[in-house]
């Protein structure tokens, strides 16, 4: 082999070499960072990822109201259309309220019947009264004529016993004095009579007076229902699955629309019962709507309801009823929902989220309650 071969020879050996090293220089510096990285994300789980609870089975929602009327009648007016915002005291429905109109009319001509009676019987009474008086005033002359009559009677008896005056005289004296007395008790009969007519006369006045409250309270009632004929949101929000429909007849009651507050819209997730040993109300959430993208909404648990959600069921579960095989149970927790203003209009009850809860905040809940445990066991024991 000549020189140019040999040192063409040394060239190609010493490249490999070179290359060998920078591929092991490569891999060491890759698995460094591998072991980086491992460390890292194992270090971030035991302090952070493990303690992260997350369920896709939740959903937005909203304490909706249905609208119904508190009368019945024809619908003169729908002053609202479908998907549209209404504020709180809008109207929204019109009920044709000549009826009850009527029926306050009606109620207000008892109103003041009743009180003409009233009054009337309140100027018999001051008749009354003056009729008492003046039977009053003949009973005491009635006794006082009485009185002076038997007075005479007393007088004149010695007399015509002794002859000095005639039998006569005396029984002209006697009979005057039992007519004298005989009137007393006709004028203490009229008083009375009088006196009763007054009582008489003041029942019709309580009567009278009665009637006027119960039409009054028929025009307060006749009143709220022209009232509540004007059908007003109680809550502001967007109007959604509206029924009602100009010209039909409406009972009490009947479903008109429902009206959905989005300002003050949730979500409801129903995580395991294995996920909530940690949970705790005002720990941070974050939410991905499955509607933007997966965009992440902040939140905050509110409160945890006090049973599964098979225990609200229409048919909860009888487990002691035959064969038992355990079912991991779900629990509905409520988590308030903090977009910007810009995410909140494309927020509607109904659609899917992912919630993931931190719960690191209570990483050492079990161990405080497993140790209350023990000592509370021991002090029973």
């Amino acid at each position: 082999m000549n020189a140019d071969g040999l040192e063409q020879s040394d060239s190609t050996a010493s490249s490999g070499k070179g290359f060998s090293g920078r591929a092991k220089s490569v891999l060491l510096l890759g698995a460094i960072v591998a072991l980086i990285t491992a460390v890292a994300w194992f270090a971030r789980y035991e302090t952070h990822g493990k303690y992260m609870e997350s369920t896709s089975d939740a959903e937005l929602r909203a304490d909706a109201v249905t609208v119904s009327p508190r009368t019945a009648g024809y619908v003169d007016q729908v002053l609202v259309s479908d998907n549209e915002d209404v504020v709180a005291g809008q109207p929204l429905v019109r009920i044709d309220a000549r009826d009850y109109r009527a029926q306050a009319a009606q109620a207000e001509a008892q109103v003041a019947i009743a009180k003409a009676q009233a009054a009337n019987a309140e100027s018999s009474i001051l008749e009354q009264q003056a009729n008492i008086a003046q039977a009053a005033a003949q009973l005491d002359a009635a006794r006082t004529k009485a009185r002076s009559d038997a007075a005479e009677v007393a007088r004149y008896a010695p007399l015509a016993a002794a002859g000095a005056e005639t039998r006569e005289r005396l029984a002209t004296l006697r009979t005057t004095a039992a007519q004298s007395s005989a009137s007393v008790h006709v004028q203490e009969a009229a008083l009375a009579a009088q006196r009763q007519r007054v009582e008489t006369v003041r029942a019709q006045v309580a009567q009278a007076r009665a009637q006027g409250r119960a039409a009054a309270a028929q025009v307060a009632a006749a009143s709220v229902d022209v009232t509540a004929a004007i059908i007003r949101a109680p809550i502001g929000g967007r109007v959604g699955d509206r029924t009602v429909r100009f010209g039909q007849y409406a009972q009490t009651g009947t479903r008109f629309m429902t009206l959905v507050p989005l300002d003050r819209i949730y979500v409801v997730a129903n995580f395991k019962e294995t996920q909530l040993a940690r949970m705790r109300v005002g720990q941070p959430a974050t939410i991905k709507v499955d509607a933007l993208d997966g965009l992440d909404l902040p939140g905050k648990i509110v409160s945890v309801a006090p049973g599964t959600g098979a225990q609200f069921s229409l048919l909860p579960p009888q487990n002691a009823t035959g064969n038992f095989t355990k079912i991991v149970q779900r629990v509905p927790v409520r988590i308030a929902v903090e977009p910007s203003p810009a995410a909140r209009r494309l927020l509607v009850p109904g659609l899917s989220v992912t919630v993931t809860v931190d719960t690191s905040s209570a990483r050492h809940d079990l161990e405080h309650i497993r140790d209350q445990q023990r000592q509370f066991a021991e002090q029973a024991h």
